[in-house]
């Protein structure tokens, strides 16, 4: 069977990844839509969380072909891989609140999912999407429809949480042949500093907003790609004529989140939706029950927003969002912290955001990406000098108050400014 895409053509899958796509954990993310509240600011941007996540699996299983090509590998430990590559990827989304990142602060603490003891870090904290992943794979109706489609190749749910975490489970590494751990290399292609999932997601959103900045040569860095032994381990690698291409993607991915991520209309809206949840005691609370959290999506959401009294949940949903007075680039004079102290002694409500941009999150890591050369192979980031060039973050300050006090706001800003 094949799923019609418009990245990536028609995408195969099996009969066994069709009961998988069917299930209620999957179908719940066609309502979960990618970007959030981006669609206010890019109209286009209503894509959803099940499309990236079909077109994500896609681009997985290029990269495992490129990158293991060459690993001395059985035809049977290849599949199974290759398989636990694709379903790992097709689920690393599975655990996103409605709206996508937007509401990850109304998730229930850590503690409060009961995962096995070597998936938890910190009870106490506050459970993530990954963690509400993990959950949904380990411990829901999901469960058993997972033992049932991959029972040919000899995978389990515990494998699958190994590899979206790279973390090694009590029973031992799950992905050794012939003496090498090939867990890194395939954690890699789930999530690293050239994994599926953002390859797969800069294209995407690049096309649903309209924009150019996500866009990079796919094709050129897969043929490229291949892998390292180290110590045992096998990483993920790059010829070193792809260099370039891998410069452009980073950089991308950079220019979406100052541009499309950071946009200053979806931050502002996450930043009321913040306040709901903060201020408010009729404000949307999220189960650990993976059962009850089949049932969160965005409809629920915006129901429950439109249900309540609110004053910020009313702003949302009458789009009356708190507007810019103030906004501070990276090469700007620091004057924000004169512009808020000066709002505030007006008698002005203030918001203020920080978004901050990096081009890797990966940089410094113990063992990343490498490039393989005519001569030797070194870790990526003694390569190239784009990492030094933007190792620090680049921050984006802004300033809201409410639409009904803008002119007396940039009255005040613009006595502070000169």
């Amino acid at each position: 069977m094949h799923i019609r895409d418009p990245i990536h053509g028609a995408i195969e899958i099996t009969p066994g990844e069709r009961r998988l796509i069917d299930s209620r954990a999957m179908q719940r993310l066609r309502h979960i839509k990618q970007l959030g509240f981006a669609e206010l600011a890019f109209p286009g941007a209503t894509h959803s969380r099940y499309a990236h996540a079909l077109g994500a699996m896609a681009v997985a299983t290029r990269v495992f072909d490129a990158a293991l090509r060459e690993a001395p590998l059985a035809p049977a430990e290849r599949g199974r891989m290759r398989q636990a590559v694709r379903v790992a990827v097709l689920f690393h989304d599975l655990g996103h609140p409605p709206l996508s990142h937007t509401t990850e602060l109304a998730l229930p603490p850590l503690g409060a999912l009961a995962l096995p003891e070597w998936l938890v870090d910190d009870p106490g904290r506050q459970a993530s999407h990954e963690d509400m992943t993990l959950k949904l794979i380990l411990d829901s109706e999901l469960a058993s429809v997972l033992e049932r489609s991959l029972s040919d190749c000899a995978l389990t749910a515990t494998d699958l949480a190994s590899l979206l975490t790279g973390r090694t489970p009590p029973s031992g590494a799950p992905f050794v042949a012939g003496g090498v751990d090939y867990g890194p290399v395939l954690r890699q292609i789930v999530s690293s500093e050239l994994d599926a999932d953002r390859m797969d997601y800069l294209l995407r959103d690049s096309l649903f907003t309209g924009v150019n900045y996500g866009k990079f040569d796919l094709d050129w860095i897969v043929q490229n790609l291949c892998h390292v032994v180290r110590e045992e381990s096998a990483w993920l690698a790059l010829q070193r004529r792809a260099i370039f291409a891998f410069e452009d993607f980073l950089l991308s991915r950079y220019h979406m989140f100052m541009s499309v991520y950071f946009h200053r209309t979806s931050i502002g809206y996450e930043a009321m939706l913040r306040r709901w949840f903060e201020e408010s005691s009729d404000a949307y609370r999220l189960p650990a029950d993976p059962q009850a959290y089949l049932g969160c999506d965005d409809v629920e959401l915006w129901s429950a927003l439109r249900g309540s009294a609110s004053e910020w949940a009313r702003r949302i949903v009458e789009r009356r969002a708190y507007k810019v007075v103030y906004e501070e680039h990276p090469k700007d004079p620091h004057q924000a912290p004169a512009v808020e102290s000066a709002l505030r002694a007006a008698g002005l409500p203030v918001i203020v955001r920080r978004s901050k941009g990096e081009v890797s999150k990966y940089f410094g890591a113990r063992r990343g990406i490498f490039v393989r050369t005519e001569r030797d192979v070194v870790p990526v980031e003694s390569y190239t000098p784009l990492f030094e060039r933007y190792a620090e973050a680049a921050v984006l300050v802004r300033i809201y108050v409410p639409p009904e006090v803008r002119e007396e706001a940039r009255t005040v800003v613009a006595r502070v400014l000169s």
